[in-house]
């Protein structure tokens, strides 16, 4: 039996869109549908307005497809958030990663449909064939259903906004209408005079004023404001009035150790305020992202890379974790080469790629002068002496050096493994 498409309700609303709705050519959705079938597509990344992948094709580099789709400003959100909030089941189905037809519903009778209409999907590819789409730019556009299938969120990444910024808007407008139906705030006909103590409600093109009331509705919110501008503006005095310090601050000395049986240490809260400071610094500092969200594998080995170099603080980390030094070192690597991904890249089990990917790391070691028939090659890994490329599912290739008796992760991934040997 033929593999089929959309296992939710909403992946198959997406075929549905897809050979029904969206107008695209009926010929090569079915030839899409053989290459997705195929196991051809790699790499298929979702975002704003946005969908790319790499589809294996007749030559030995795959082929790029990019996707693209109309997004919804600030004021539609607003509108498909106060239709959620409206319905607790609705917000209830997203909290637990669902999606309620109703809320596909509700958010096209606000003109936001969610799926795709008639010259809504527009593909491109990097191969010769001119159709529209390709059979390339068609097997993307079905695997897509399986991205929704694992997370319906994908479905409004792709049309502009995020599950933490729509459940964002939701919560605040169901804070609002709470408020209101108490009477602590003025209703629509009075909201244009009420100033400092609270802010107006929210209305089209307006969703800062919502978040706004969210959070106590104290804050003085420009009416014209909306979203992105209100969630960007900074809990302190402005950028321009405040002089960043060149470093994170030190926690202060605790004034006395925490009682025998409590589950923490002095220590253990010290090194917590600093790890605080130190990430809240470097968001202020250069934009880097929190790492508020990581597992705790992954959060081990971040902590350890602030530690390379650091022998006594490595090893308390390992004391304390009851995970090897040596261990730690390895994770600490990879995570100062490529993050979080570079953790994924340590732990990726062997699989066999394309044997057009083989050739292409093969050649890449051929053009650096090294003879191919001395490299040797284990499913994804090449290696050569103590060089070993791996090539990840998501076609990334990555440098690994063996040091004492294990491979490390030592740069950040290419989609070109020549620039790997080369350097």
């Amino acid at each position: 039996m033929a593999r089929q498409f959309g296992t939710t309700w909403w992946g198959q609303a997406w075929v549905h869109a897809l050979e029904e709705r969206a107008r695209l050519d009926p010929n090569r959705l079915a030839r899409g549908r053989t290459y997705a079938r195929q196991d051809r597509v790699a790499r298929v990344e979702v975002e704003a307005g946005k969908v790319t992948a790499l589809v294996r094709g007749n030559r030995a580099l795959p082929y790029k497809v990019t996707l693209t789709t109309p997004t919804y400003g600030d004021a539609e959100w607003l509108e498909v958030a106060r239709a959620i909030a409206q319905r607790s089941a609705y917000a209830a189905a997203l909290l637990d990663g669902e999606l309620d037809p109703g809320v596909a519903e509700a958010a096209e009778a606000a003109g936001v449909p969610l799926f795709p209409g008639p010259g809504n999907l527009k593909p491109r590819c990097s191969c010769p064939d001119w159709a529209d789409p390709c059979k390339h730019a068609a097997a993307v556009a079905y695997l897509v259903a399986d991205a929704l299938d694992a997370d319906p969120f994908v479905l409004f990444t792709l049309r502009g906004t995020t599950r933490d910024q729509l459940m964002a808007l939701v919560r605040a407008q169901r804070a609002w209408d709470a408020r209101q139906a108490d009477g602590e705030v003025a209703d629509d006909a009075t909201a244009g005079t009420t100033t400092g103590t609270t802010a107006p409600p929210p209305g089209p093109g307006g969703s800062g004023r919502m978040v706004a009331a969210a959070f106590g509705g104290g804050a003085v919110v420009d009416p014209g404001m909306v979203a992105r501008e209100a969630w960007a503006r900074p809990l302190g005095p402005s950028p321009e009035r405040r002089e960043l310090p060149k470093e994170p601050g030190t926690p202060a000395t605790w004034p006395a150790d925490p009682p025998r049986d409590a589950p923490f240490t002095a220590a253990g809260l010290t090194d917590l305020a600093a790890d605080a400071a130190h990430r809240a610094w470097a968001q202020l500092a250069d934009g880097a992202p929190s790492q508020l969200a990581l597992d705790e594998a992954t959060d081990l080995a971040r902590q350890a890379a602030d530690r390379l170099g650091k022998l006594e603080s490595l090893l308390e980390l390992s004391r304390r974790s009851g995970v090897s030094s040596a261990q730690l070192t390895h994770q600490a690597l990879a995570w100062r080469s490529a993050g979080a991904d570079g953790i994924d890249a340590i732990e990726e089990a062997l699989w066999r790629p394309p044997s057009a990917v083989i050739d292409q790391g093969l050649d890449a070691f051929d053009q650096a002068g090294i003879n191919p028939d001395d490299v040797q090659v284990r499913s994804n890994r090449f290696t050569w002496g103590d060089i070993q490329l791996r090539v990840s599912s998501d076609l990334r290739w990555w440098r690994f050096e063996k040091r004492a008796r294990s491979w490390d992760l030592v740069e950040p991934p290419s989609e070109r493994p020549e620039d790997l040997i080369s350097s």
